[in-house]
């Protein structure tokens, strides 16, 4: 699999209100750089939850959305990076 990062890698927020769109990307590169297994959230623009996954310590998973949905996690240890599939 092969990317290209569009933008710095930041911390994900931990609620609706602190959720990113990470640069309205449409596939955002996660990882958990945590010990403990974390909750990541996808919000549509009007806050409203579309869904929920646990990302387990330690790992990394990408995410397609939409540009405007937002991400948020349970913990800011869940980093979040905007990427370009190539």
């Amino acid at each position: 699999m092969s990317f290209r990062v569009i933008a710095a890698e930041a911390a994900c927020g931990v609620n609706v209100g602190a959720a990113s769109t990470f640069s309205n990307s449409t596939d955002v590169r996660l990882v958990n750089s945590g010990a403990t297994n974390r909750v990541v959230t996808v919000a549509d623009s009007a806050d409203a939850t579309l869904g929920s996954f646990t990302l387990a310590d330690g790992e990394v998973t990408f995410i397609r959305k939409d540009q405007t949905d937002q991400i948020f996690a349970a913990n800011a240890e869940v980093l979040g990076t905007p990427v370009i599939f190539s």
